[in-house]
């Protein structure tokens, strides 16, 4: 028998958090700057799929291409060569959307003098963090899934033909690991918004951490390693492997080539490996694609680091804001 006492301690314990999301998705739909977010990410959807749609028909007869059945995968990985494909775009745009998203939740009503009045009512501080990044991320995913229903409706309509239960599993995880990796920059540009009182400092933080990331840091690892190549003419295939392998090791230290790995075995079901390959092991190998299950064993590496670092961002989010003094 339940205890009337502790059900109605719950149900008023959960009130003031729903509110706190209402309130932040609320705001988050009205503001100028996701407006033109979406409709960034909106324009990049609609001009891949368009360039995708075009060269479908080339592609799908490709017979040498093993992803050729794989009519809805095509839509998301087709291209002409004048842009990139949709997950290469969202690599690029994604950390764009967490870090605006982000980048005031705390600053902002601290400089806005609403942070006081918010405390002083019955809410705990960690459920003003919670919404904070629970909603943004609502909105994200809401987004994602409108976009890919769109996307699913157009080649409904479009080609008449179905789609394969393993592509919409494959959709599905792509879409979720696009949400995990916004989820990464959010919590991220949460925690600079705790740590700098000014909004423009963490959104310029921000802003370079994703650049050294995206830009600088494949530059630094090749050059740092540069030196320490050996000439490929003087040693083994499996030691000039292991020097790849340990450079693609160094480069996956950056959060977009984490996801750039998760999304593209995902989506390409003939992805086989993320490393090199020895002439030894392509021998015999048949041009063939995997199943979703195999595909996403391939990738739990990278979705487990997406999700180990934006849990330890928001674990430091939450510790520094627990401890901070907001009343001065």
């Amino acid at each position: 028998m339940k205890n009337p006492t502790v059900s109605s301690t719950i149900s008023h314990s959960s009130v003031p958090i729903q509110v706190l999301v209402n309130k932040e998705i609320a705001y988050h739909i009205r503001s100028w700057r996701f407006i033109i977010l979406i409709l960034l990410i909106v324009l990049t959807f609609g001009a891949s799929l368009y360039v995708s749609s075009t060269g479908l028909k080339e592609a799908v007869n490709n017979m040498k291409d093993p992803d050729q059945s794989f009519l809805y995968l095509k839509l998301l990985t087709t291209t002409d060569n004048s842009i990139p494909p949709f997950h290469v775009f969202l690599n690029f745009l994604a950390p764009l959307l967490g870090i605006a998203l982000g980048f005031d939740a705390i600053n902002a009503e601290y400089n806005g003098g609403t942070l006081t009045r918010l405390i002083a009512q019955p809410i705990y501080r960690d459920n003003l963090l919670f919404s904070k990044f629970f909603a943004p991320l609502t909105v994200v995913g809401t987004m994602f899934i409108a976009l890919v229903l769109l996307m699913i409706g157009g080649g409904l309509l479009g080609t008449g033909v179905r789609i394969e239960p393993q592509e919409l599993l494959r959709i599905i995880g792509f879409t979720l690991i696009s949400v995990i990796y916004v989820a990464f920059w959010l919590s991220l540009s949460i925690l600079l918004s705790i740590r700098f009182r000014q909004p423009a400092t963490s959104a310029l933080t921000a802003i370079g951490i994703w650049l050294f990331f995206t830009v600088f840091f494949p530059i630094l690892v090749n050059l740092a390693i540069r030196p320490f190549l050996p000439n490929p003419n003087y040693i083994s295939e499996q030691e000039y492997l292991s020097y790849n392998e340990l450079i693609l090791n160094l480069l996956r230290l950056s959060p977009s080539q984490l996801y750039l790995d998760a999304t593209t075995t995902l989506l390409m079901p003939s992805v086989r490996s993320l490393g090199p390959i020895a002439m030894e092991q392509m021998i015999g190998a048949i041009p063939a694609p995997l199943s979703f299950r195999d595909s996403f064993l391939m990738v739990w590496p990278q979705v487990s680091g997406l999700l180990a670092a934006t849990m330890t961002c928001f674990a430091w989010s939450y510790y520094i804001f627990m401890r901070r003094e907001i009343r001065s």
